[in-house]
């Protein structure tokens, strides 16, 4: 994989002209320069030297009045299913750029490659040749944040010649020896979903980079670790976010060596105020992070001997989902206590991921990491390969803004196109009527109905709140009209909007109602003989599922199913109720040669 093509060559180019590129910019090769008209080839010695040249002179460097082009030269039997994207953003998130990749087929690998620039690089392969072509057609040169990608081919070993059976799945049994780098070993860090975020004082900031840089590039080599000082964001701001990439071992030791530099230099400029600790954790995970009455805070607090607070969740913005957690104490309790309160920021993004991941096999074709519903990485705790708010929240993860756990605004924009694209099969559109506090519904319906608005338009869903009934209700319904995909977009979003609205306690957890209308044939299928569905219903999704005895169909003959549970509880009782009634629908459905809706079949029943 170490031979190069270079396009976009001049006509008067020569190979001492390269020559004098490549020793200009210290790029060893390995063999002489064919200079062909409009393009080039050379050897370098090793893929390092390759990846180099790729970086250092593809798109940057000019050769009389023409920007060269350089990548890998791939033969045509080889351009089979394996791609390399360049220019990552810094701060996206794995888990964003899995979801984006997953648009155009199934990935089989997706490695980091190590390399000196600030933007990532990952060699990803998919299940086809027909989905990498596709992936190479629509992300090469497409923008992410202010990045443009850029993707080409690299030679995949494993490619059969030539032929009608290239395509498939051949070759596969490279799930062994072609992955030379296992992503939880090597090239790709089996990122911890959840950096470790901090807030320093932004006069250490100098100390911690260091002369040149230098401090900084020990930290990240002595601890493995990738770590991002956010400098520019939240000008004159006091503090500034540093995003740490590692394992939790690593983060852990990435941060120690940081606070021991701030306190060395508050020692050395006579800087006298406290230094403690403080983490940003996305807002979702506060909660769980505090425990029942305060539990798990007050626990850690005992187990290292430090006072921890946490900040108000007035605080939060859209661009901001982040809460600080700030630790005190001496450096020896603040460490501990940074590995027990990341422990459980941790277990919480796992769970959040495990039920996300059942969520998407439940809707085919829902790309949920691109959705900016839950913490992913942006600057800080989520985003680092997405698209980012101001980096102050969470960095990275644009899915719940500017954060690096998720974000909001800005990521959205950025991947609506893509998590928007409609379902396989057209998926029929669903009514869903969900109940809020009647105190909420300005909040849902935003100045002069600019967030109801924006809120339809971006789940692609029908959201209308009906009228109150009755002078004293407490509750108002929000009817929400389209596909599995809206449904899931549209009422994530309420749920959210609640809690950020401060509609549920800090502690507390957003738990709705929601109704959904069925035939009353087939409410006996979801109640089960003898209440067993719904049983195994309420088992499996944590929700609460009630089809009220008694009821009189409407004149549609429908009635109400009831259903009571948090965000994912509620979802996953939906997605399970409409396979249901699917169901029902197709065995209700005529069987070709029935006789239903045509003459012609009658004849044959003599």
């Amino acid at each position: 994989m170490n031979k190069l093509y270079i396009g976009n060559v001049s006509a008067e180019a020569s190979e001492e002209d390269f020559e004098t590129i490549f020793e200009q910019w210290k790029i060893p090769h390995s063999g002489p320069f064919l200079v062909k008209t409009g393009y080039a080839f050379v050897d370098c010695p090793d893929d390092k030297a390759a990846m180099k040249a790729i970086d250092m002179l593809s798109g940057k460097v000019e050769l009389h009045g023409k920007v060269l082009e350089v990548e890998y030269s791939v033969p045509k039997r080889q351009r089979s299913c394996k791609l390399q994207i360049r220019n990552i953003p810094p701060h996206m998130q794995w888990e964003v750029l899995d979801g984006m990749l997953a648009q155009y087929g199934a990935v089989e690998s997706c490695e980091q490659v190590n390399t000196d620039t600030e933007t990532a690089v990952v060699n990803v392969r998919y299940a086809a040749k027909d989905q990498a072509r596709l992936a190479m057609e629509k992300l090469n040169g497409s923008m992410m944040e202010n990045y443009a990608l850029k993707v080409s081919y690299i030679p995949d070993e494993t490619a059969a010649p030539e032929g009608p059976s290239a395509g498939g799945r051949r070759g596969f049994n490279a799930r062994g020896p072609p992955r030379s780098s296992s992503p939880g070993l090597g090239a790709r860090p089996k990122l911890p979903d959840v950096p470790l975020r901090i807030l320093v004082p932004t006069q250490f900031v100098g100390a911690i980079i260091g002369k040149g840089g230098t401090t900084i590039r020990n930290i990240t080599k002595q601890t493995h670790s990738k770590i991002d000082i956010h400098r520019k964001e939240n000008a004159g701001a006091a503090e500034k976010p540093i995003t740490i990439h590692s394992t939790p071992e690593g983060c852990s030791s990435a941060c120690t060596t940081i606070m021991e530099i701030m306190q060395k230099e508050a020692l050395d400029t006579k800087f006298t105020e406290e230094i403690p600790l403080k983490i940003l954790a996305h807002n979702n995970f506060i909660g769980r992070l505090i425990g029942k009455e305060g539990g798990n805070l007050k626990k850690i607090e005992q187990d290292t001997g430090t006072k921890i607070t946490i900040s108000a969740l007035q605080d939060l913005t859209v661009y901001n989902p982040e809460r600080t957690i700030t630790v005190k104490g001496c450096p020896e309790a603040l460490a501990k206590a940074e590995v027990e309160v990341m422990k459980k920021v941790r277990e919480s993004y796992e769970s959040d991921m495990a039920a996300m991941n059942l969520q998407s096999n439940l809707i085919p074709g829902l790309n949920l990491n691109a959705l900016g519903l839950f913490p992913s990485g942006a600057a800080g705790m989520g985003p680092p390969l997405s698209s980012v708010p101001p980096p102050g929240a969470y960095g990275g993860c644009s899915p719940f803004g500017c954060s690096p756990y998720g974000g909001e605004g800005p990521f959205w924009a950025s991947m609506l196109s893509a998590s928007s694209q409609p379902l396989a099969g057209h998926p029929e559109s669903e009514t869903v009527h969900l109940f809020i506090p009647a105190l909420a519904v300005g909040a849902i319906i935003g100045k002069q109905g600019q967030h109801i608005k924006q809120l339809s338009h971006f789940a692609g869903a029908s959201i209308k709140i009906a009228p109150p009934e009755g002078m004293d209700s407490k509750v108002r319904m929000v009817i929400i009209i389209g596909p599995p995909e809206a449904q899931f977009k549209a009422q994530c979003r309420i749920f959210s909007k609640l809690k950020e609205e401060n509609f549920f306690g800090p502690k507390e957890e957003v738990k709705l109602e929601a109704h959904i209308k069925v035939p009353s044939c087939a409410a006996g299928r979801v109640i089960g003989k003898g209440g067993k569905t719904v049983n195994e219903l309420q088992n499996l999704t944590c929700a609460e599922v009630v089809v009220p005895r008694d009821q009189t169909p409407d004149e549609n003959d429908q009635v109400i199913v009831k259903i009571s549970g948090h965000f994912f509880a509620c979802q996953l009782a939906q997605r399970k109720i409409q396979e249901i009634l699917a169901q029902v629908r197709r065995q209700q459905q005529p069987k070709p040669g029935s006789g239903s809706g045509s003459q012609t079949p009658q004849p044959r029943r003599k």
